[in-house]
């Protein structure tokens, strides 16, 4: 039992299901996903895991370019998209302050801020920090006869470090480490005596390539990086035998920037991001449409592979259970391309664009940004536009403040 069925089972506390609802927007994010947890959906099988902020673009440039993050140049928030090319940031010290109000056309009080910084040891070696720190609100509770009985603030954190060096000029690696922390039931106890905060420990391992290329006068570069992130041990809000996976996911990402002259640049960015978590099955159902049981009390699996499964069997089986088989897998890939035009490295303009297939979650938005810096300081700026109407997701803003300093 996931901690949304669990959660499911109480309706006294009927807005914590919601919220949880909501929460699954950013898992996977449309109707289609709500299905997934109330009940089988045998056309639509979005993946949904634990500690879904985890995933969310924290920063705003990258987020103006469709969340296209993993190649472009690095700063602080390097962290959070390739461990591996913090080592080729070209400051000595620099921090970012990220903030995000979460899905406000549904909610006012739901935000992601993400703080990260870095210090570089030497020329080929730097050292990073960061906090991510998902809060999803004010959660009215109710008694069975619909009378409050107070509320509480369901939020989940993580706080890691990360190592990254150059094995060369053009090649680097990095490795994060990070605890997380998720407390969304808030030890309520009608939600169930053995309900409790999870945590879990986790680590990224990165790898960043870029080389110069020339064209004619003008000069550009060419970047190319793999990720995966999020490597670690199942969370559990009940008890050791009812655990979810976190979202582990595999990053690939190549960016081409172009120096056309003293005043003019443009980068173009492109990534494939595939969860590393085992896709849902399809389970035998009797003539009433309900999940036939074997002696055990385990449901029977009809096409795909058993989810309950260890957490390396998990990632690396995940390229290879989608019960539809090659073409299935294939839907799960996101697609996130951008790009950004700088003016004498102090305004940027940013466009992007995100794909998610309609049976994984169905998230379709492009994304526009603006950019300032000025000295050790900058600021960034970008906004969604989902292509479907009235989407959870609309109007969402992402802040940044950059701070970057030498020696």
């Amino acid at each position: 039992m996931t901690k949304f069925a669990f959660l499911k089972r109480n309706w006294m506390n009927r807005k914590i299901f919601f919220g949880i609802c909501l929460v699954l927007i950013y898992l996977g994010s449309t109707k289609q996903s709500f299905g997934q947890f109330v009940g089988q959906d045998t056309t639509r099988r979005v993946i949904t895991t634990a500690v879904g902020f985890l995933t969310i673009s924290p920063d705003a440039r990258a987020a103006g370019m469709g969340d296209a993050g993993g190649a472009i140049a690095p700063d602080a928030n390097a962290i959070f998209w390739n461990a591996g090319k913090l080592a080729f940031v070209e400051n000595n010290i620099g921090f970012s302050l990220n903030y995000t109000p979460w899905l406000g056309k549904i909610v006012d009080d739901m935000s992601l801020s993400y703080l990260s910084g870095y210090y570089k040891l030497s020329d080929d070696q730097a050292v990073g920090v960061e906090f991510r720190y998902f809060d999803l609100g004010d959660i009215d509770l109710f008694n069975d006869s619909g009378d409050p009985t107070g509320s509480v603030r369901p939020r989940e954190y993580a706080i890691g470090g990360t190592y990254s060096r150059k094995l060369s000029e053009k090649l680097g690696v990095g490795v994060s480490l990070r605890y997380i922390h998720s407390n969304i039931s808030q030890n309520i106890a009608s939600i169930g005596d053995d309900s409790k905060p999870g945590s879990t420990v986790a680590g990224d391992i990165a790898v960043y390539y870029n080389t110069d290329l020339q064209m004619g006068a003008s000069t550009s570069k060419l970047a190319f990086a793999g990720a995966i992130t999020n490597i670690g041990g199942k969370i559990s809000y009940l008890d050791d035998e009812t655990k979810d996976f976190i979202p582990t996911n595999l990053k690939l990402g190549t960016a081409w920037t172009a120096n056309f002259d003293a005043y003019n640049t443009i980068t173009l960015s492109l990534d494939f991001n595939k969860l590393m978590v085992p896709t849902p099955p399809i389970y035998e159902t009797d003539e009433n449409g309900d999940i036939v049981y074997d002696q055990n009390g385990d449901p029977i699996i009809a096409r795909g592979k058993d989810p309950d499964r260890g957490v390396i069997s998990g990632m690396f089986g995940s390229f290879a259970d989608a019960p539809d088989g090659f073409s299935e897998e294939m839907q799960e890939i996101m697609i996130s391309f951008g790009a950004e035009y700088w003016y004498n490295e102090l305004f940027a303009a940013r466009a992007g664009y995100f794909y998610e297939n309609k049976n994984k979650g169905n998230r379709k938005y492009f994304t526009v940004g603006l950019g300032f810096r000025y000295q050790v300081f900058g600021i960034d700026f970008a906004y969604l536009i989902p292509t479907e109407q009235e989407h959870p997701l609309a109007e969402t803003l992402r802040f940044s403040l950059l701070f970057n300093f030498d020696n």
